[in-house]
């Protein structure tokens, strides 16, 4: 397996584009399955959950193709279809349940596997079943898959109004994107306001659909007999752009990020100004200052939904706050396992205790350089912060979880000034 050698201590400046959106590109590409005219998305990022959901559309028989060096790529999906997600396609990646919604939607039958992914808590889609059988569907689990028809004397799904029991993104990704092409009107409420979910109904407006209320918890969609093909921008990829916010404040540095954008990142931002760092607007993105994490304030924080603290933040700001200075308490309230990165971080040097979905951390004066292994895409992310600012070398383990949700992390790190490296 490939790993990164980081040599800590170099001050990071210059800049950065970031990518498009894994968490946008997934369902966009799932999107290209609601009509049979070509559909060509631009900013696509080059991620192995990408190219995983690539894999998958071939399987079904969409024709995929890349188009020049920047994120292009074209999707037709001409009958016939094989409305099939199997296991070993999409055992890696839990995105996989997003083709659910659209294969019912225009073909009345699928047959999906049930997700897999990072092992940071449960995912459960009864969700998805709850909200797709409100619509008219029959779906059972039978053999680990997800098997999916409509009721008996329907020709398409129904509108209808679903209210989840909590708020989920794949979730109300996989209803607009049904209810886009159901039979009536569609209301969902406690839907997610991630960026992403409305960049996805964007695409989808683009594409003929009738949407309102994108980007607030009560969206309302009307269905039509059939969308067409459209060409549509991956909105930038709030987390990565999160991501290197945290790897500058800990390093030190003066860097811009093109495409950033604070409006999709204002919890962060607050947090990192309250710190001490600061990051301004500027033309075509953001910009991040810091003198480094030791002449940092340590932050306190809560995950929870969007506009919330993301809780796939968590991890690289808890790598900032291990060198600020005073005490920290991150609240984890989404995953139950999200705190794996603790262990790898203490093996840095870091002073973490964890009391349920509680860590405590105080600032020490030093890291130092170790063997770490990455847990999940988050906790990748964390250790490469951590070993960006410890003394000596740091080795980063199964970073295959970082090529799921980074687009070449470390070039454009190296890029930037910092001394790493892929091993393969």
């Amino acid at each position: 397996m490939d790993k990164l050698l980081i040599r800590g201590g170099q001050r990071l400046s210059g800049e950065v584009t970031i990518s498009g959106a894994k968490n946008a590109a997934l369902p966009e590409l799932c999107a290209s399955l609601l009509t049979d005219e070509p559909v060509v998305l631009h900013n696509v990022p080059r991620l192995k959950d990408v190219a995983t959901m690539r894999t998958l559309l071939d399987h079904m028989g969409v024709k995929t193709q890349t188009i020049g060096e920047r994120g292009g790529m074209h999707f037709h999906a001409a009958d016939p279809l094989k409305p099939e997600a199997p296991y070993e396609l999409v055992k890696t990646m839990r995105a996989s349940v997003l083709a659910l919604g659209p294969l019912l939607a225009r073909f009345g039958h699928a047959k999906v596997s049930l997700p897999g992914g990072c092992a940071i808590g449960s995912r459960p889609v009864d969700q998805h079943i709850k909200g797709l059988t409100a619509m008219g569907a029959d779906i059972s689990v039978e053999h680990g898959y997800m098997v999916a028809r409509l009721a008996p004397g329907l020709t398409r799904l129904k509108g209808a109004r679903i209210a989840t029991d909590m708020v989920t993104v794949t979730g109300t990704e996989n209803f607009l994107m049904a209810a886009a092409l159901a039979d009536g009107e569609t209301i969902l409420e406690n839907a997610a306001q991630e960026p992403e979910i409305p960049d996805l109904a964007e695409m989808l407006i683009k594409m003929g659909a009738q949407i309102e209320g994108h980007g607030s918890s009560r969206i309302r969609i009307r269905g039509v007999p059939r969308l067409h093909g459209c060409t549509h921008q991956v909105v930038a990829d709030r987390i990565e752009a999160g991501t290197f916010l945290c790897a500058v404040a800990a390093s030190g540095g003066d860097v811009v990020l093109r495409h950033g954008r604070i409006d999709h990142l204002e919890a962060v931002v607050e947090k990192l100004r309250d710190a001490g760092v600061t990051v301004t607007a500027v033309d075509g993105g953001l910009r991040v200052q810091s003198a480094g994490a030791a002449s940092l304030r340590a932050q306190s924080f809560r995950t929870t939904e969007y506009p919330g603290f993301p809780t796939d933040m968590q991890a690289q700001f808890m790598a900032l706050n291990c060198l600020a200075q005073g005490t920290a308490k991150v609240t984890e309230t989404i995953f139950e396992n999200r705190f794996m990165h603790v262990n790898e971080l203490v093996r840095l040097g870091a002073n973490i205790q964890i009391d349920g979905k509680v860590a405590v951390m105080e600032g020490v004066p030093q890291l130092s350089g170790a063997t770490v292994m990455a847990t999940d895409l988050r906790a990748s992310a964390s250790l490469v912060i951590a070993g960006l600012v410890s003394e000596g070398e740091t080795r980063v383990d199964r970073i295959y979880h970082l090529d799921r949700g980074y687009d070449q992390m470390e070039n454009k790190l190296r890029a930037l000034g910092a001394d790493i490296e892929r091993v393969r």
